[in-house]
């Protein structure tokens, strides 16, 4: 039989089959996945082949389909192992807030990296609209300007008011989503908006960290009456990037990009080189300075690949 892998908790899996039947698998010995070593050998989002045996109420998976895609961070226990987060994604959707608790622009602008990386759509909502002083609304209204000037489309959602949830409903349908995000963000909170009857458990925020604790445990894929598919997965604290050479990261801006072919030096690293387009660009304001501080610190990310002759 065929199904997708709709939940995965470590040691089982839960496959919805094509008729959309729910089944609890287990992994048949081990899985090589084309050269892919990570902590999860099967992930959400994996197309699956699996056999039931007489007898049993669980099934064994017994095949992996090729993938389209893939999205992964560092794992946070295994410095030099990389954590599948989904595979088979349309697109990538990172919500975010600036209090309650703050999502630095670190945070999205590694998400932003991975998604280019991995050759994903990506796309950011900022939520908790109705809790943002006036201060904050001109930081957001700033900061949206800025993702949209280099192609990224932004939306402003709330639970509590129902700001913009009908727009991210339509950006929602008829795709298989991947929401990322710091715990308490107000994930769920905007998943149940959009679809009532999923009920997902959301969390509170701690009043003395303004943090959010856990309400996710693990990724989990959840059917949209849209047509669409969200894989809700759990708070991310850092998005540690993985498997990524430093002289690539400037091509995963996109603003840098276009500049690339117009360096002095085709291995610049936009640091100190004379004749680098990038930091022309950044002495005339066309390119953001915190956008390009984050490159910076990119760089230096434990999970960068560096060469012995990059310096």
């Amino acid at each position: 039989m065929r199904g997708v892998v709709i939940k995965s908790t470590g040691s089982s899996y839960f496959v919805m089959s094509d008729n959309g039947q729910k089944m609890e698998c287990r992994l048949k010995g081990k899985f090589k996945i084309q050269g892919i070593s990570s902590t999860n050998p099967v992930s959400v989002g994996d197309y699956v082949q699996y056999d039931m045996i007489v007898g049993d109420i669980i099934g064994v998976i017994t095949d992996i389909e090729k993938r389209k895609n893939y999205i992964v961070r560092k794992s946070t226990n295994l410095s030099k192992r990389q954590h599948i987060i989904a595979c088979n994604i349309d697109q990538a959707i990172c919500i975010a807030t600036l209090a309650f608790p703050r999502t630095s622009t670190g945070f999205i602008d590694r998400f932003l990296v991975t998604a280019e990386q991995y050759h994903i759509p990506a796309f950011i909502v900022f939520n908790k609209i109705d809790l943002y002083p006036p201060d904050l609304i001109e930081s957001l209204d700033e900061l949206i300007e800025i993702y949209n000037r280099i192609g990224y489309k932004c939306l402003i959602t709330s639970a509590i008011t129902n700001q913009g949830i009908n727009e991210f409903n339509d950006l929602l349908k008829g795709k298989i989503n991947l929401l990322v995000g710091h715990s308490g963000v107000g994930k769920s909170a905007v998943i149940n908006k959009i679809e009532p009857s999923l009920n997902l458990k959301t969390g509170e925020i701690s009043s003395y960290h303004l943090k959010g604790q856990h309400t996710t445990t693990f990724a989990e894929m959840h059917p949209l009456s849209n047509g669409g598919f969200i894989i809700d997965t759990p708070g991310i604290k850092e998005f540690g990037m993985i498997h990524i050479k430093p002289e690539e990261i400037g091509g995963y801006f996109p603003e840098m990009r276009a500049l690339l072919p117009q360096c002095k030096f085709h291995n610049c690293t936009h640091i100190h080189e004379p004749g680098c387009a990038v930091l022309t660009a950044l002495k005339e304001n066309r390119i953001n300075a915190s956008r390009y501080e984050n490159y910076v610190n990119m760089l230096s990310d434990e999970g960068i690949e560096k060469s012995k002759d990059w310096e």
